[in-house]
């Protein structure tokens, strides 16, 4: 969180569960933060968690999109690509909108 005070980013990968806040935690203070700047950062979910219901958990915790772990390098080269270079456009693929 501090970082993201501090640095641009223009891409999140969020591990969902880390040892001092989750990620599902860290993605709403995000959000919080983004409401008061408005702003819109995406945020890609990075897990372990892949049984059904997992993605959705993700989308509606915040996150813009859902990587499965073990990741598969093509797949997250695909999401990184999509998502960091052009964010309105991934969002209207996936039936999202960005504020």
């Amino acid at each position: 969180m501090d970082r993201f005070d501090r640095e641009a980013f223009d891409l999140i990968l969020m591990d969902v569960q880390m040892p001092v806040m989750g990620g599902y935690e860290a993605t709403g203070r995000i959000r919080q933060r983004e409401d008061l700047k408005g702003t819109h950062i995406p945020i890609v979910a990075m897990t372990a968690h892949a049984m059904k219901g997992d993605r959705e958990k993700c989308l509606r915790a915040g996150m813009d999109d859902y990587v499965p772990k073990p990741l598969q390098p093509l797949d997250l080269f695909q999401k990184i690509e999509q998502w960091a270079q052009c964010p309105d456009r991934a969002a209207a693929d996936a039936g999202l909108t960005v504020p």
